[in-house]
């Protein structure tokens, strides 16, 4: 699968499931339609992702659901201060201040890349 792609169907998938009510039409755009930017920040943190786990020994499946989510919600963040020189404050908000639903996503996002990299790579 494209590097990236994961973590937007993850993300598309997680919002269907915990926003509250309907969701705006840009946080469910499909992969081909989103932002190369943003498709490239979604590729980083995929692949920090499946650092984090190797590095981990495969031993990320032990970390809480809060600690997935922050660590996705962290990789975010550092992608978007990268790529957007004044972000609004919504896009660079620390874990206590996102909603239930984005941290319920988050954990998503870290479970699906977490489950995609146990079928790419055997653990040793």
């Amino acid at each position: 699968m494209e590097e990236g792609r994961i973590f937007r169907e993850a993300w598309i998938e997680g919002v269907r499931k915990h926003f509250p009510g309907e969701p705006k039409p840009g946080y469910i755009t499909p992969w081909e339609e989103t932002p190369g930017w943003e498709r490239e920040a979604a590729a980083t943190v995929c692949h920090q992702v499946r650092e984090f786990i190797k590095l981990s020994g495969g031993n990320t499946t032990r970390l809480s659901r809060e600690q997935r989510g922050r660590f996705i919600a962290t990789c975010w963040i550092a992608q978007i201060y990268r790529r957007i020189e004044d972000p609004k404050p919504a896009y660079v908000a620390d874990w206590p201040e996102l909603p239930e639903w984005q941290r319920e996503t988050d954990a998503d996002i870290f479970d699906a890349i977490e489950m995609e990299s146990e079928h790419l790579t055997p653990h040793s």
